[in-house]
């Protein structure tokens, strides 16, 4: 009988388990993907700050170069001569902006900052064909924008999500901006735009660049340091609202066929993607991220652990099996920094050899006009 007894209540709490409501499968549930670890780590994040790193110095090095030349001439050509750095151009966008009109317009390079059109087009050709890496792997203003959110998380637990309908708004800022420009720019003709070059403020468009920083009012300090603040609590603020050379890389981004690609068949459904994505983009919910928000930080990639899940890649090849699908699409970091670095010394030892490089005006004009900089006002006013 106590045989018995045993036998009857397992029936019975057998059959209570089965028909628990909580613990029974749904019939439309999917079943569980085996999670298959990564084969290799990934050193995407370890080549990216070592760009970064690489980028940012040598900005510095042009900046302490364009600084010296500046003040040699400043003291009277007292001191010792720095040629001036044709690299500092690319912190003059209006001015490459203007350029390339111009030069699509006459057929000639010009004469006065064409490092600032030829770095314009090499960010931009890096931007149809690796996404916006050029924001998150090159533009020192990027990492810094970077850094300060990462540090706002370590200093405030967490960083700030806007709400959606706030966040597509001032995301609209950056475009607003990009199309004020060019409707200035595009609305001048050839020949105003050459003018506009000759004249002193043309010429000491990145004297006066530099004279922001180191002569700078009270307004322009407390708009850097708002903009600081934000950038500590939300994500790439600067970046993400108000950049319009951002906005422009973004444009140009939607025609990569590079980019982040999922493989549905062997993501997990974990979401870590999502979550470490800055742009806030729902990769986990992708096949494919064709948001013009993507800078190819890949930081979704690394937080992924499963083989052949996430990957910068082009369009995967028809395959039965995920490595057939993505074997030679991949871009890996060692790839990504190649093309980068073809495009960008490739561009630059092609203007050096052809004379497009160096802002051609002699330095009996730089000793005539650099004294007198504040005197040098915008034509329009």
């Amino acid at each position: 009988m106590q045989k018995a007894g045993l036998f009857l209540r397992e029936v019975f709490m057998s059959s209570c388990t089965v028909n628990d409501p909580s613990q029974a499968q749904p019939a439309d549930a999917k079943p569980k993907k085996k999670n298959i670890r990564r084969a290799a780590p990934d050193r995407s994040q370890a080549a990216r700050l070592a760009v970064q790193l690489l980028f940012v110095l040598l900005n510095v090095f042009l900046c302490a170069r364009f600084y010296l030349f500046v003040r040699y001439f400043e003291s009277g050509v007292v001191g010792a001569h720095v040629s001036r750095p044709a690299g500092v151009d690319g912190w003059l966008p209006i001015a490459g902006l203007m350029n390339v009109r111009y030069f699509f317009a006459t057929g000639r390079v010009p004469a006065i900052h064409p490092a600032a059109m030829v770095l314009l087009l090499i960010f931009g050709v890096m931007s149809l064909l690796l996404k916006r890496a050029f924001c998150s792997w090159l533009c020192p203003v990027g990492t810094l924008s970077e850094y300060l959110w990462k540090l706002g998380r370590r200093l405030l637990g967490r960083n700030l999500m806007l709400p959606r309908w706030a966040d597509i708004g001032l995301r609209s800022i950056k475009y607003l901006l990009l199309a004020f420009f060019v409707f200035i720019v595009g609305g001048m003709s050839a020949e105003a735009i050459g003018d506009f070059m000759a004249q002193p403020y043309g010429i000491l468009a990145d004297v006066k660049m530099l004279r922001f920083f180191t002569h700078m009012s009270s307004t322009a300090a407390i708009v850097i340091g708002v903009l600081a603040l934000l950038s500590l609590p939300i994500k790439n603020f600067w970046c993400r609202y108000a950049c319009p050379y951002g906005a422009l890389m973004s444009l140009l981004s939607a025609a990569s066929p590079v980019t982040i690609r999922r493989d549905a068949e062997s993501c997990i459904d974990c979401g870590k993607c999502s979550k470490a994505c800055p742009q806030q983009l729902p990769v986990d919910r992708l096949v494919q991220v064709r948001s013009v928000e993507c800078t190819a930080c890949l930081e979704c990639v690394a937080s992924c652990a499963t083989q052949d899940a996430l990957q910068f890649a082009l369009p995967p090849r028809a395959g039965q099996s995920a490595d057939k699908r993505w074997r030679g699409r991949r871009f890996q970091p060692a790839a990504v920094v190649a093309v980068m670095a073809v495009l960008f010394f490739g561009g630059v030892a092609a203007a050096r050899a052809t004379h497009h490089w160096q802002t051609n005006v002699s330095d009996d004009v730089y000793r005539e006009l650099i004294p007198h900089v504040d005197e040098s006002t915008h034509p329009g006013f």
